[in-house]
């Protein structure tokens, strides 16, 4: 039994135990998204236009995590509604930082593994990059999305007698709690994702302005940016349409 089976199933069972059938849901959602993502991949490759089927698979990716997962109710369909509009807010605002920042492509660190490589692959790599940072974003999006709007319901269900206005707030005072924590778990999976990265720049000598200029390095610090954009920017978004969505409900029954 490999250490990889064994992991798998320990995260299964404990998925289960704490989670229940949303637990064994949420661990299969884990090789649904997989199979998504790998099938984006295949699109790519074979020329389909890379901004439309990468917002194609985002829209599923988030229909599996929040619908799948948790069933169709007000509090998915409000974290639902959230991630679309945040997505194509922050996908305005990737293609300006990709078309300004010129991070597509590779760096010369990166060159020189594919030198025996051929480069003429007939792909865009400004939209190959502008993909890549929003498939980056959806997890993040849609995991505080329904942060939100679960607490939100939570609150509702009660105190049912609260406005639309007081909801928002609650929504937002949710938000704050979140947010520190939040930007921090991106910050921190950078670090140890990319610490190897730092290591190499030191074995390479470079000086500090070069490293902060290396566009291995850029990439990935502004996909953390735009990460974190994304994040606190869902965070009132779905605490409006939440609450609208909970006190709409509330007036009709």
């Amino acid at each position: 039994m490999s250490v990889q089976l064994v992991l798998a199933l320990m995260l299964l069972l404990l998925m289960g135990v704490v989670g229940g059938r949303r637990g064994i849901s949420s661990f299969l959602s884990l090789f649904f998204n997989f199979a998504v993502l790998y099938l984006l991949v295949l699109l790519l490759i074979n020329g389909f236009p890379a901004l439309f089927v990468t917002l194609l698979a985002c829209s599923v990716v988030s229909y599996i995590n929040l619908f799948y997962i948790n069933g169709v109710n007000v509090k998915t369909k409000a974290a639902f509604i959230a991630t679309i509009v945040t997505t194509f807010f922050l996908l305005l605002l990737i293609i300006f930082v990709h078309r300004f920042a010129m991070i597509q492509g590779f760096g010369p660190e990166e060159v020189e593994e594919y030198t025996t490589l051929s480069f003429f692959v007939n792909v865009d790599f400004v939209q190959i990059g502008i993909c890549t940072m929003i498939t980056g974003t959806i997890a993040a999006i849609t995991d505080t999305a329904i942060s939100i709007s679960s607490s939100l319901h939570e609150v509702h269900h009660r105190n049912p007698r609260l406005s639309e206005k007081d909801l928002f707030r609650s929504g937002m005072t949710i938000g704050k709690d979140i947010i520190g924590t939040t930007t921090n778990t991106l910050y921190f999976s950078f670090i140890g994702g990319y610490l190897a990265l730092f290591l190499w720049f030191r074995d390479l000598s470079y000086s500090f302005g070069e490293a902060l200029n290396a566009k291995v390095l850029v990439s990935e610090v502004l996909s953390m940016f735009v990460i974190g954009i994304g994040v606190t920017g869902i965070i009132p978004l779905t605490a409006w349409v939440t609450a609208r969505m909970l006190f709409n409900e509330s007036s009709r029954a």
